[in-house]
């Protein structure tokens, strides 16, 4: 009954603050082994998380493939994909710059990008985009 008298506040900076430090305090160290494959199938989000947080540098040197659909901001493009746990609602943004293209696709077009990590960021230096169909789930599960 009190909720419904007296809302809480709307989230703000401060709830994003504490999700970037108990993300960082849960994804600093180390990450399991990559398997050996040539080219490696990533989700957005397990690529971000290893391109900042994985001490022992996994992707350097590695083909990785992404899977998402542009977004631009800027002169700078992006593939990017939703997370959910549990529904929209809770949905998180993950994107990764794309580098190395001469034009990027059109916005919110699906795309495979194939490229290797630039340390220092979420950058990947493209060897190929090819444009996809958007997936049945379009969404990353976020665990």
């Amino acid at each position: 009954l009190a909720l419904l008298l007296f809302p809480p506040p709307a989230l703000g900076s401060y709830s994003a603050e504490r999700e970037a430090e108990q993300r960082l305090a849960q994804g600093m160290g180390t990450f399991p082994k990559l398997p050996s494959d040539p080219v490696l199938d990533l989700t957005l989000a397990e690529f971000s998380s290893r391109a900042v947080y994985d001490t022992e540098r996994s992707l350097q040197g590695r083909t990785v493939r992404l899977t998402g659909f542009v977004t631009q901001d800027d002169g700078t493009w992006y593939v990017t994909r939703l997370a959910v746990a549990c529904c929209a609602a809770d949905a998180t943004v993950s994107r990764v710059e794309i580098r190395g293209t001469s034009e990027a696709p059109p916005t919110d077009t699906w795309v495979t990008v194939t490229g290797t990590w630039r340390p220092g960021g979420t950058v990947l230096d493209a060897r190929s985009v090819r444009t996809v169909r958007q997936p049945a789930n379009p969404y990353e599960k976020r665990t």
